[in-house]
């Protein structure tokens, strides 16, 4: 196979984002003899970087995998200079996962099943088409971001720190919120009123942990983390807005019915109505309405555009997530008693930022990675500027999850790390190379449902540890602690 690879260790490339002759990109690829990157998959990330503005090679994490409905494979980082390619991220920017450290002893079992019941009926599913939110609270949720969670849920301001970006992307560069408002559809706002803070089912999950190791006890301490602590991890993803402007700029793969149905009236009224000319016309039509997903110009009037609505649909997934935080903490103090627990970190693991690259001003997108900086990159005076910005490798309902922080050589990754090794976990287990648990554990297992929970035997530990040991060994992450699953609602 014709694809050329640069794989963490091997000599740099000849130059940032070079490309090879046959039309392939150089990629960084961070794997190990345990668990190999797929060579069809990276083909797809080759040929799809092929002839791009690349800042840096492309960069492949464990964890890495193609789904059939996405455009481009998870577990990867991809950096341009002065374009936006919204399929190297998922269609819903903002998809991120959070953590919750608790204040008290192990609950009952009769506690657990109480807090997962209150679960259930704080956030059913089906949703059943629940309008969250008004109309004008939609809009200050893309404006205000976290702050919004603070000022409508009672989220407390000190934990917007734990939170990428404090929780709000600045809007003024690209216009500001009353170039938003004006733009955007009407149906865009209220179809978002809709399920504000929703966990549901699928790979989205509410996971009660138990702290069983520490591995830096000052960063540990630092991050408000002991042995023994219980913790609540949840994945969730960023509300019907992210999704609704993820579809406004490409022609996505995945696209439930209601959704095409959405875009059947938004995107033209969007894109074709506000158009000045026949040539911006058929520039909008080239852009956004084909399957072939051409890279839009960072600069350009259609990319400001873009970048606008990616930062208000990155501001409703903070102030989305933060919701669900303010609401699972209150469920966990009426059933296990104690204090309100306190935000670990809310890590976004689908994102375009504009960072800097080596130097210079670049777009990093990342699909299904979470950002890992290094402490000089964090705001001073919050804990991660002392800590670095603190990551999370979840394994699944029945292995360890880890807390880990950016190592010293996260620039190596476009301070990127994976976002899970469920994949890998799958992958051990079907080949006989993870085996049951030694020691017997099971994790109780809720569903969106009246039936009694179940039991799911836990795997040792070798999937999530082989992940893991590919991102220290390479200095992407440093582990704080490992936390074991007791039980989890999915």
């Amino acid at each position: 196979m014709d694809v050329h690879v640069i794989s963490a260790g091997s000599a740099a490339p000849p130059h940032p984002g070079a490309t090879s002759g046959s039309g392939h990109a150089r990629l960084r690829v961070f794997d190990g003899p345990q668990l190999p990157a797929d060579p069809k998959a990276l083909q797809v990330l080759s040929i799809g970087a092929a002839g791009l503005d690349l800042a840096a090679p492309p960069v492949v994490l464990p964890d890495f995998h193609h789904k059939s409905n996405m455009e481009m494979p998870s577990s990867i980082a991809v950096a341009t200079l002065g374009t936006i390619r919204p399929t190297f991220t998922s269609s819903s920017v903002n998809c991120g996962m959070a953590l919750i450290a608790l204040d008290g002893d192990r609950p009952h079992e009769s506690a657990i099943e109480g807090f997962y019941r209150a679960v259930r009926e704080r956030y059913p599913y089906p949703t059943r088409g629940r309008r969250d939110l008004s109309y004008r609270e939609v809009m200050d949720a893309a404006v205000q971001g976290g702050q919004f969670a603070v000022d409508r849920y009672g989220v407390p301001a000190e934990d917007l720190e734990r939170v990428e970006e404090g929780g709000r992307l600045d809007l003024e560069q690209w216009g500001g919120g009353a170039r938003l408002r004006k733009e955007l559809p009407a149906l865009t706002w209220q179809l978002a009123r809709l399920r504000f803070g929703t966990v549901g089912p699928s790979n989205h999950f509410v996971e009660l942990q138990q702290v069983e190791e520490i591995f830096d006890h000052e960063a540990a301490a630092q991050l408000g983390i002991r042995e023994g602590q219980m913790t609540i991890q949840y994945h969730a993803g960023g509300g019907v807005l992210t999704g609704e402007i993820g579809h406004l700029f490409q022609r996505r793969k995945e696209s439930a019915r209601i959704m095409r149905a959405a875009m059947a009236v938004q995107k033209p009224m969007y894109h074709l109505g506000s158009a000045r000319s026949v040539a911006q016309l058929r520039e909008r039509m080239r852009l956004f309405f084909t399957q072939a997903c051409p890279p839009v110009e960072l600069d350009s009037e259609d990319g400001q555009r873009l970048m606008l609505a990616n930062a208000a649909a990155m501001n409703y997934g903070y102030a989305f997530r933060m919701a669900t935080y303010a609401a699972l903490q209150a469920l966990a103090v009426r059933m296990f008693g104690g204090e309100p627990g306190r935000l670990i970190v809310d890590s976004p693991h689908n994102s375009v930022y504009e960072e800097q690259v080596g130097g210079q001003r670049a777009v990093v997108h990342r699909h299904n990675s979470c950002r890992a900086y290094t402490a000089d990159r964090m705001p001073a005076g919050t804990t991660f500027a002392t800590t670095g910005q603190a990551v999370l490798l979840p394994g699944t309902h029945r292995t360890s999850s880890y807390l880990a922080v950016a190592g010293e050589h996260s620039a190596d990754s476009l301070h990127s790390a994976c976002h899970g090794a469920g994949t890998v976990i799958e992958d051990f287990e079907r080949s006989g190379a993870s085996k049951p648990d030694p020691l017997g554990r099971s994790t109780l297992r809720f569903r969106y449902s009246d039936a009694a929970p179940t039991r799911a035997a836990h795997l040792d530990d070798t999937g999530v540890n082989a992940a893991m040991s590919v991102l220290t060994q390479h200095r992407i992450v440093r582990p704080v602690a490992r936390m074991r699953p007791i039980a989890v609602l999915h």
